[in-house]
């Protein structure tokens, strides 16, 4: 279900991808070797989950990449929803923490003892 969520958040403004996609790894991690090597031998995805996996790293391409998007998201919200004030509010500190998050991780892995 989790890898089908992130399926869907690829084509959804506003719908997560990435959270999907790792919740996914982390499930077939623990449950199928299968589906997690066939998750990890995705050439877009697999490298992506590892360093996440290994050295909670998002590299940043991937920061610019999500940050360019949640801004898109946000901007088009803001400017041509009618969502009431209050729910745009919500949305922009929720995205907002999602970014201080995302650009508070590692970019790259920790240089090894």
């Amino acid at each position: 279900m989790s890898l089908l969520a992130g399926f869907i958040g690829v084509f959804l403004p506003l719908w997560p991808t990435v959270p999907f996609i790792l919740l996914a790894a982390f499930c077939f991690k623990n449950g199928s070797e299968k589906w997690h090597q066939w998750l990890l031998n995705q050439p877009k995805l697999g490298p992506v989950i590892q360093d996440w996996d290994e050295n909670k790293v998002i590299r940043p391409w991937a920061k610019v990449l999500a940050t360019t998007m949640i801004l898109a998201s946000v901007t088009y919200v803001g400017l041509f929803s009618e969502a009431s004030y209050w729910l745009k509010g919500a949305m922009f500190v929720v995205c907002a923490l999602v970014l201080i998050y995302i650009w508070a991780q590692k970019s790259r892995p920790s240089p090894g003892p």
